[in-house]
């Protein structure tokens, strides 16, 4: 198979629709975003105002007057909604997303852009190892399910499935920071650290303390792609050129990784182009739990704190990572599917 063969005219066509629709769902969700929150009873600017005079500052009405609209001005809520609307895309077409509120006059931008390599490593690696982890053993306990071992399998799994994940990082954290303190409580690195990427030091303490946050969520995901695969597998092995390369002789690896693993990877590389996109978000609860910044403590602080320019800012990530891992998917779609080269 060449590229010639996958990349072809039909399949140019559907590359520029796929990637106009990826956009259009993009405008649409960030638009969407920047309605919502302005429906809200609740106005930052005049939270703040409250917050100010509650605290016994004793402000002339015209200085209130001045804050007022120079704070509105800032935060993109000076004039009509349609007026709102054209300035919010002007500044974010310079990656301008105004000042957070609560940690101002820092941009939210670099409050988001301090959170993100938390998230994108934690969930990225925790996505991706349990992802080939679980679909391995799923293709191996569904294509060979008269073994012991896949039954055990298969009872861990549905055993740890229906736990939630930040339940099983509560469960982790009791065992394993307090009956057994191998591993800290709290926070994404040792006290009195700096955040340097490249020293080994700082590494493996990052590595120390996101141990049992990142196994926490590789084993409740394992678990999930374990039995989804394992179920597809099941379904697979039934079918007429399955029963056919058995009988002509074909060696049980071809059959397993070439016939059955091969054409069950479809709806599961979906699945981690969805989990992929959804990283963005964060893991709120396990964050929380072991304190990591986050993009899930981010959010939270946002919502809490009303904080309109990280809540849009942590909402447009989400929805163009999403966005852009679906689009992903569906141009891999072609190299793992010869069906939709023919269409």
């Amino acid at each position: 198979m060449t590229f010639k063969h996958v990349f072809n005219k039909n399949f140019g066509k559907y590359l520029l629709g796929r990637v106009g629709q990826t956009i259009m769902v993009i405008i649409i969700g960030i638009t969407i975003t920047f309605i919502i929150p302005r429906l809200a009873p609740t106005n930052p600017v005049e939270l703040k105002i409250q917050q100010m005079m509650v605290s016994g500052a004793n402000i002339h009405p015209e200085a209130i007057k001045a804050f007022r609209e120079a704070m509105n001005d800032i935060y993109g809520l000076k004039g009509t909604l349609f007026e709102q609307y054209v300035n919010f895309w002007s500044r974010l077409s310079r990656g301008d997303l105004g000042p957070s509120i609560f940690s101002f006059p820092r941009p939210a931008t670099d409050i988001i852009m301090k959170a993100m390599p938390w998230t994108i490593g934690l969930l990225l690696s925790t996505s991706v190892i349990s992802w080939i982890f679980g679909n391995l053993l799923g293709g191996l306990a569904g294509y060979q399910s008269n073994r012991r071992w896949t039954k055990w399998a298969e009872l861990a799994a549905n055993s740890i499935r229906p736990i939630p994940y930040y339940i099983f990082a509560f469960i982790l954290l009791i065992l394993f920071c307090f009956v057994w303190p191998l591993f800290p409580t709290m926070g994404a690195y040792d006290p009195g650290m700096d955040e340097e990427w490249m020293n080994p030091v700082f590494l493996l303490s990052v590595l120390h303390h996101t141990f049992l946050p990142a196994l926490s969520l590789v084993l409740t995901g394992l678990g999930a792609w374990l039995l989804g695969m394992r179920a597809l597998v099941s379904n697979i092995i039934s079918e007429d050129y399955v029963q056919y390369a058995e009988v002509a002789g074909v060696k049980k690896k071809t059959i397993l990784y070439q016939y059955v693993m091969r054409n069950a990877m479809l709806p599961q590389i979906t699945g981690l182009g969805m989990s992929l996109g959804g990283i963005f978000s964060g893991a709120l609860i396990t964050e929380y739990v072991y304190g990591i910044p986050g993009m899930g403590q981010l959010s939270y602080r946002a919502i809490v704190g009303f904080d309109y320019s990280l809540i849009m800012g942590v909402s447009i990530f989400s929805i163009v990572g999403v966005s852009v891992a679906v689009l992903i998917v569906d141009l891999l779609y072609p190299i793992f599917d010869p069906r939709v080269r023919l269409n």
